[in-house]
């Protein structure tokens, strides 16, 4: 038999429209270059813009001078170095928390602290939208998982309701900013029913770390819910335009975390250029405190030109703005005819997204400039339309 199984999955893959590729690209960042052409990439999760940032280079560059390219232990034999504890402290206080611990990437800091909140005789109360990485680690858990209506707050107190308490922990899961949706999570009514319900919550602020709140420190910090949220977790691949990811939480929790979450023991400390660069970032952040508000405003300003163009964005309140287009032929045919035009809008499909809603999913970023997003708007309502 050996790998004889493997060609009927892809010729499946292929036949329903799901087959994937990684196309390599000459740079990152909101506008490229590709043959000498200028490119309008709205498929990037450099929402800030701060990819290439001198200062953030530079701070970069100044951590590998000093601690070489990696830090060559986990974080427990030796591969602690103060930059990692820097970053951490001040991460906590941009989040309003006692302490923060950071993760190789987002997906092993969901992975690695979901299954220490709940266990194999405990409830994980999930958002049917929440990051393949938050339902994995619910598997890893073992806990019994009970999904709610996305964003639903009626059922997610139904779902509570079922399982009334008897000595088991419960855990609700949401994100703030939905990743391929955009619109936002009721997070005052949700982190209410967390209380009323004795539970715990964990927000997965990916997607709105350094895009919303004060000085980009989420919508967590920005609704003053930070005694509500259990924890708080993020990534510094989005806005902060690097790599890895983190939970705030109580110096409780970290602690029991340094003991006990398997994706922090078990692997090697993130190196330090990655986290010179998230402390170049926080730089920026603090420095330049409206950024998220300008790139909240500009995506604002382009839902407008999709809406005039009877184009639905869902419920898009964010840098994040879907099209949805159903069949996945369609949503990469229109995906190519806007590559060809110089727009990079990948078709993002199942099982990324539920069956039948295969879409656009357009990333604003301060790369664009207004003139940037008339274009995209204009290309974008006519292939559409046409």
């Amino acid at each position: 038999m050996r790998e004889d199984w493997i060609q009927p999955i892809l010729d499946e893959a292929r036949s329903k429209g799901l087959e994937r590729s990684a196309l390599p690209y000459p740079e990152a960042g909101g506008k490229i270059k590709i043959d000498g052409k200028e490119v309008l990439n709205f498929s990037s999760n450099d929402y800030l813009d701060l990819a290439h940032h001198r200062h953030v280079m530079d701070c970069s560059r100044e951590a590998l001078d000093q601690y070489g390219i990696g830090s060559t232990a986990s974080r427990l034999v030796t591969g602690t170095l103060p930059i990692h504890e820097e970053l951490e402290e001040r991460l906590a206080k941009k989040k309003g928390y006692e302490a923060a611990l950071i993760f190789g990437s987002g997906y092993m800091a969901n992975a690695g602290t979901i299954p220490l909140l709940a266990g194999r005789n405990d409830f994980i109360f999930a958002d049917k939208l929440v990051h393949a990485s938050m339902i994995d680690a619910c598997k890893l858990s073992g806990a019994k998982l009970v999904r709610f209506a996305h964003n639903d707050v009626q059922s997610l107190e139904t779902r509570l309701k079922q399982f009334p308490n008897t000595g088991n922990r419960k855990l609700i899961i949401t994100e703030s900013v939905f990743s391929m949706d955009g619109d936002i999570a009721p997070l005052a009514k949700i982190a209410a029913l967390a209380e009323k319900y004795d539970s715990m919550l964990m927000v997965d602020e990916a997607h709105s770390t350094g895009t919303f709140g004060p000085h980009g420190a989420g919508l967590v910090r920005e609704l003053g819910l930070e005694k509500s949220v259990t924890v708080s977790m993020g990534t510094m691949s989005k806005a902060m335009a690097g790599y890895g990811g983190f939970v705030a939480c109580s110096k409780n929790l970290r602690t029991l975390l340094v003991q006990s979450a398997r994706a922090f023991i078990y692997t090697t400390a993130p190196p330090p250029a990655t986290i010179g660069a998230a402390l170049g970032i926080m730089d920026v952040l603090e420095s330049s405190p409206r950024l998220g508000a300008i790139l909240q405003a500009n995506a604002d300003y382009f839902r407008s030109l999709l809406h005039a163009g009877d184009l639905n964005t869902l419920q898009s309140q964010s840098q994040i703005i879907p099209i949805v287009i159903g069949n996945n032929e369609r949503a990469v045919a229109v995906s190519k005819t806007l590559r060809d035009q110089g727009i990079i809008a990948t078709a993002i499909r199942p099982p990324t997204v539920p069956d039948g809603s295969a879409r656009l999913r357009l990333s604003i970023t301060l790369a664009h400039h207004i003139d940037d997003l008339d274009r995209a708007a204009e290309a974008i309502i006519s292939v559409l339309n046409s």
